[in-house]
């Protein structure tokens, strides 16, 4: 049956998509002797399990999930839509269905341009051949003729920056200079709809800057971007509109603003009492309970933070250490104050520990906002033993930090509230 035509301005619609996957089920055709015995060990099985009478086999558990289920949503030409959600929500299924890498089980999805993606650190890509032949090899791809890749070669080297070694076949590439020729390509040849994953994690952060600002020239241009990442200050840089994909389906769909703050409320655990206790099982220690006070001083009336913080160990431990950290709710990190910066370690007494941490007149150092707190317990040479992520959120008031009738605003200012002071000075006048 034909599809219904895309709406007029509309360059991708997405009705009713789903996508399951079958665990346990994909096919692997390189296989060797061992695994074609197992395989063959794991068919027997099953015709034994098909025997069994019928109430038996309707106890076994299912072995399907459905990465999406029944997604809806539209985006128009031009726009920016940044696609944001926990690992395994579906949002790389999402663009792979959307790429035809995989076709989808239900529903459909409509798409008016031509299309480059990003899905993963050289998609595409061809290790035996070298840079230039990956270049015109992607464009060919991509339906475009050899006059046009012509005309952006050099500007697809200048950017990736790998002009030495672009006659070096990329299997020979590190996986930077492999994600910098790659993001270059897919950039610079003029799909009309690009596509991005979460790939610029693997970049240093000067090229991440780079790869944000061509996006940003892209999407300048009038061409569709959907921006798939877990950077919430880049998503709100870049896209007007954001989708908030959870388990397979959408959460929220609408401005950028309040759909990363509902995000961002939602993964915050604010009702830590139910989460208790954390425990890393291994070393026997974990965060028993954590409570969160913010009060005003008797003294300064400045706003003064206590976590309290009880830890229990099931047995003596040497020098573990407590970290602290602070984001925005975009998740732009503030502090992040590990053990061995601060040297807060301590030796664990069997059974309950207590701790306190204090920092006094906050909101003389923070932006007005609201901001989210971790803590971690850790141990030298071993690292993180127990992480709550995201353990509460605290709101910052404004403040009149500088007496001119305004406070300052995270989102607009930056976090911090920086003591400046600017004054005229007259020059001085030299004595003859």
């Amino acid at each position: 049956m034909a599809l219904p035509a895309l709406r007029p301005g509309m360059a991708i619609e997405v009705v009713g998509l789903g996508k399951q996957y079958r665990i346990g089920g994909i096919i692997d055709r390189n296989k060797t002797l061992r695994d074609s015995i197992g395989s063959l060990t794991r068919s027997k099985l099953g015709a034994l399990r098909a025997r069994q009478p019928r109430e038996a086999r309707a106890r076994r558990p299912d072995n399907t999930f459905w990465a999406l289920r029944d997604v809806s949503f539209g985006v128009e030409r031009g726009e920016v839509l940044g696609v944001i959600g926990r690992n395994g929500a579906g949002k790389s299924t999402l663009l792979k269905v959307l790429t035809r890498i995989m076709p989808p089980d239900e529903g459909h999805a409509r798409i008016r341009g031509r299309i480059g993606s990003l899905l993963e650190v050289g998609t595409g890509f061809h290790g035996e051949l070298t840079g230039r032949e990956n270049i015109y090899l992607n464009g060919a791809i991509l339906g475009m003729h050899r006059y046009e890749i012509d005309r952006k070669y050099d500007e697809i080297v200048e950017f990736a920056g790998v002009a030495r070694f672009i006659d070096t076949p990329v299997k020979r590439y590190s996986s930077g200079m492999y994600l910098r020729l790659a993001f270059s390509v897919a950039a610079h040849l003029e799909p009309e709809i690009l596509l991005v994953d979460e790939v610029l994690a693997v970049g240093d952060a000067e090229f991440q800057k780079k790869c944000l600002g061509k996006m940003g020239d892209v999407a300048g241009e009038g061409r569709t971007v959907l921006f798939v990442s877990h950077n919430m200050d880049a998503v709100r840089q870049l896209c007007q509109s954001a989708l908030w994909l959870e388990s397979g389906s959408i959460q929220a769909l609408g401005p950028v603003e309040d759909v990363i703050k509902a995000y961002l409320a939602d993964t915050t655990l604010n009702r830590t009492a139910d989460i208790f206790p954390v425990m890393d099982r291994h070393y026997g220690i974990g965060i028993a309970d954590l409570r969160l006070t913010m009060d005003a001083s008797p003294v300064s009336g400045a706003l003064d933070l206590r976590v309290e913080l009880d830890v229990h160990a099931d047995a003596a431990l040497p020098r573990i250490g407590i970290g602290f950290g602070l984001m925005t709710d975009t998740g732009a990190r503030v502090v992040h104050l590990d053990e061995r910066l601060t040297g807060f370690m301590f030796d664990m007494q069997p059974g309950s520990n207590h701790f306190l941490l204090e920092c006094s007149a906050l909101d003389r150092l923070l932006a007005a906002g609201d901001y989210v707190v971790s803590v971690w317990l850790a141990m030298p040479n071993i690292g993180n033993l127990v992480e709550i992520d995201r353990a509460a959120t605290i709101h910052i008031p404004g403040v009149d930090f500088y007496g001119s009738g305004h406070y300052v605003d995270v989102h607009k200012h930056g976090p911090l509230l920086f003591p400046l002071q600017i004054r005229r000075v007259e020059p001085a006048h030299s004595v003859e």
